[in-house]
């Protein structure tokens, strides 16, 4: 199949974000650059996992680095973009494999979300690699700065669904839910 490859070079605006309510969410990555709007639909885990890895990375570039790389240690105070996605949210593509990476040379952080594949055979290229053919892909270059704008916000949409029973860790729905660790009793 031919390759789509939608690439926002420090793009306006690069946010995790949901549609519906806690339990029935849908998650997107979704960036925008001008009037360019680009959403792509994922799980909440890979959310999660995006958010810490990206966080990870840039204290692991802080460390390396001994501070001399234009990375702030956490999200300045007042980056927090709190609006919802943009509307209307059009999904491209699923999400299967996600990269991650960064250039020392231009100091920036690459995001790559991978369409997922529905051919066993096909392989998911490595970061910033555009062969002709393989699955379609966000690939977004940001700054130290917006990286962890991203995190923050990412793990805030991910913390904001419903909370966990205290005794079984599953999701509370709001008439409460028949947990496994009090015999299937009513909480």
């Amino acid at each position: 199949m031919a390759r789509q490859v939608f690439l926002f070079d420090q793009p306006e605006r690069f946010v995790a974000g949901t549609v519906g309510q806690p339990g029935e969410r849908q998650f997107f990555l979704q960036a925008r650059d001008g009037a360019r709007v680009v959403s792509v639909a994922l799980e909440k885990q890979q959310v999660r996992v995006l958010a810490e890895r990206v966080d990870g990375l840039l204290d692991e570039v802080v460390r390396r680095s001994g501070g001399e790389a234009a990375v702030p240690a956490t999200a300045r105070l007042g980056s927090d973009d709190l609006d919802p996605l943009d509307v209307p949210v059009t999904e491209e593509f699923r999400v299967g494999a996600m990269a991650l990476g960064w250039n020392g040379d231009t100091e920036l952080v690459i995001i790559e979300a991978h369409e997922v594949l529905e051919d066993d055979d096909e392989e998911v290229p490595d970061l910033e690699e555009d062969p002709e053919d393989g699955p379609t892909v966000l690939r977004v270059r940001l700054t130290g700065a917006q990286a962890r704008a991203f995190a923050r916000r990412a793990l805030s949409v991910v913390n904001a669904g419903r909370p966990p029973c205290p005794f079984c860790n599953q999701p509370l729905e709001p008439s409460g839910h028949i947990c496994p660790r009090a015999n299937g009793y009513r909480r």
